[in-house]
């Protein structure tokens, strides 16, 4: 007698080939390495100052000061990767390849578990496979893809919890084993130490708990759990912080608005997410009254339709809960876009509303896509689920149109700093043959550290990019700059020289000024001492 898989081995088995080609996608497509930028040589600089055995530290800077800024999560895994010999400049490729395939593996469970309803678990992995926007996340060496890997871990831990509650006998005030809360607080506090923004899943989960017990009891007890599943991880790290820098997270509270550049970067980065296609986002986005229209219906959609919920499971507890996956992630989405706008606003001013920032709110928004299209499903009636089908379709078609021309842009160079125009450059060879204790002065200490291994000096600025305010000391830094290039015993290197705008460009002529002009090309200037 032949013996057939079950349907749930063959969706795991589907699970399993979308996420090793989404793994083998992403390998294909960075075969120089992935996208870097500056914080992405912050993290790779300190996972080799762990694997050196100093520390979590600034090893790309001079000063070589205790990181506080970034959070420890990404480092320390490509540290971990890093003591098999791989470096984790390479290490950060293969884990992101990893991660890739994991979260589409992890969303495709969600789907499942959130509609009852297999189909639904494979097209939201596909659809997160095939999203343009989502694939570039992953395509860069920043700490998204690990952060998002832990959420969707703590989404399924946290759904997990209700799903052992409802089927613990019903005793007004009992909870039922805690296992899944406490490994929810456990996997919130490691989005926190991935990226600071995983205060907003713990505002997120903490909500819900009070909303979605019955009783007060419940609520309390349950909250408790799982904060102190939460705080031992999260007080270490900023135990360490306090000790070694005198700062938990080198946050200043100062107020800045939004700036109209970071709203329309954000505006744009949206249009990417929500139209596929170039042509059409372009004719969108002439007037983008028209897209942040569209926006705002959507959001007001989601916020009626998540408030409507929550009060009602919290106003009248003998009513059905609602479903936790979506719910959540509905909460998240306002959660987080609360967390990044205040911290914008309030505590740095150097945060844009760029593409990685927002890359969680899009997997949040693709999850309650698959379930409203899954609703209209339901309807069981031949127009609804002919537009659901033809509107699959639809995305999935141009989602493809759209990241195989990713995929074939990213597989014929580097992105940022892994571009030829840096390993290529003749000005960091120029920096490379310096005599060993010179000292670089330079704009771009990230990618100097990278391709000499050698530690850069920042540049004495008016401006603070983190709070927006003045620096004091600026002309006196000025000074002691010069003097140490006149010296002898550092260079000044200024990249894109001419290319920045007028304030930025004269603060570098006041910067070379009186200064050798020893090497110039394409822009990258670098001074010297007159020889």
């Amino acid at each position: 007698m032949k013996q057939y898989l079950k349907p749930q081995s063959l969706f795991l088995i589907a699970l399993g080939l979308i996420a090793l080609s989404a793994l083998g996608v992403l390998l294909y497509s960075t075969p120089e390495g992935l996208g870097l930028s500056d914080d992405s040589i912050g993290y790779i600089a300190g996972a080799r100052s762990i694997l050196s055995g100093q520390g979590y530290r600034e090893a790309w800077l001079a000063s070589n000061g205790p990181v506080t800024h970034f959070p420890p999560g990404f480092s320390s895994l490509l540290a971990l990767i890093g003591l098999s010999g791989l470096d984790p400049l390479r290490g950060a490729r293969f884990l992101n390849a990893l991660l890739f395939g994991a979260n589409a593996f992890l969303l495709g469970i969600i789907g499942w578990r959130m509609t009852r309803s297999q189909i639904a678990g494979v097209v939201l992995a596909l659809l997160f496979t095939v999203n343009a926007s989502l694939f570039n996340t992953h395509a860069v060496a920043m700490s998204e893809p690990l952060y998002i890997f832990f959420s969707l871990a703590a989404f399924l831990t946290f759904s997990k919890y209700y799903g052992v509650q409802e089927l613990a006998p019903a005793s007004g005030s009992k909870l039922p084993d805690s296992t899944w809360l406490i490994s929810t607080g456990v996997l919130t506090a490691l989005t926190y130490l991935t990226r600071y923004a995983g205060l907003a899943l713990l505002a997120t989960f903490l909500v819900a708990l009070i909303l979605l017990h019955d009783t007060w009891k419940q609520k309390l007890i349950s909250a408790g759990i799982f904060l102190a599943s939460f705080m031992p991880l999260v007080l270490a790290w900023s135990l360490r912080n306090k000790l070694v820098a005198d700062n938990a997270t080198n946050r200043t509270l100062v107020y800045h608005p939004l700036s109209a550049e970071n709203i329309e970067t954000g505006i744009y980065n949206l249009s990417a997410f929500f139209i596929p296609v170039e042509t059409w986002r372009r004719e969108v986005t002439k007037d983008p009254n028209v897209f942040i229209g569209f926006l705002s219906l959507i959001t007001l959609a989601l916020l009626i339709w998540v408030v409507y919920k929550g009060l009602k499971k919290f106003f009248q507890p003998a009513s059905g809960r609602p479903e936790v996956l979506s719910f959540t992630n509905a909460l998240y989405v306002f959660g987080y876009l609360a967390s990044i706008i205040s911290s914008m606003m309030l505590f740095d001013a150097s945060t844009k509303f760029k593409l990685r920032i927002l890359s969680p709110v899009y997997v949040a928004l693709l999850i309650l896509l698959v379930l409203f299209g899954t609703w209209l499903w339901s309807k069981r009636t031949f127009l609804w689920r002919g537009l659901v089908v033809i509107a699959t379709l639809f995305i999935f078609v141009f989602s493809f149109y759209d990241i195989s021309s990713v995929v074939k842009k990213l597989h014929k160079s580097g992105q940022g700093y892994a571009s030829f125009q840096w390993y290529d450059s003749k000005a960091m060879d120029f920096l490379s043959e310096l005599p060993e204790g010179i000292r670089i002065y330079t704009n771009q200490p990230g990618p100097v550290y990278l391709y000499t291994n050698r530690p850069g000096y920042v540049l004495p600025d008016l401006i603070d990019p983190v709070t927006g305010l003045p620096r004091g000391g600026y002309e006196e830094g000025v000074i002691e700059l010069q003097q140490d290039v006149l010296s002898g015993n550092a260079v000044l290197a200024l990249f894109k020289f001419g290319a920045e705008d007028e304030d930025v460009q004269s603060i570098y002529t006041q910067l070379a000024d009186g200064l050798y002009l020893a090497h110039d090309t394409h822009g990258d200037t670098i001074y010297t001492a007159n020889p």
